[in-house]
């Protein structure tokens, strides 16, 4: 509970919320924010419970943080019981992560993994491998990515 508490304060903090003020108003504008009681937030910072599952959902979306990270840090899980998609996955070809063996995936395989419905994938991929050219993060390979990609209509 200390730590967890300890972890998001810090979160608070570097996302400008003012808990180190009697009269800061971080508590409030944070339950307010995430759209969750305030006494949820008291009752957090000073130890007395941990937030229900939709509030840690809500917390982690208001301070920028993934809800597998808020569950982790709060000790209700590990690690291991919520593993990222294709960790410890390997072997070659097109079907592990990355057709180059480079560990990187191709927007359709994100699209998968990320459970893009399929009326959207289309335009995910697209977006992303526009993305990917224009930063530069990826010049070759592409094209041709939409193999298997539903377009949905």
């Amino acid at each position: 509970m200390e730590r967890f508490a300890g972890w998001v304060e810090g979160l608070m903090r570097e996302r400008g919320y003012d808990i180190d003020s009697p009269r800061g108003g971080g508590r409030s504008r944070l339950a307010e924010d995430a759209g969750v009681h305030r006494a949820a937030v008291t009752r957090l910072l000073q130890r007395q419970s941990l937030p229900d599952l939709e509030t840690m959902r809500a917390l982690a979306r208001v301070l920028g943080v993934s809800l597998r990270d808020m569950l982790i840090q709060s000790g209700k899980v590990t690690a291991e019981d919520l593993p990222l998609p294709g960790a410890g996955r390997t072997g070659a070809g097109e079907g592990a992560r990355g057709r180059e063996g480079d560990g990187r995936v191709t927007p359709a395989e994100a699209a998968q993994m990320l459970g893009v419905p399929d009326s959207h994938r289309r335009q995910f991929v697209e977006m992303a491998e526009m993305i990917l050219s224009v930063s530069g993060a990826r010049t070759e390979g592409t094209h041709g990515v939409h193999r298997g990609v539903s377009a949905g209509r």
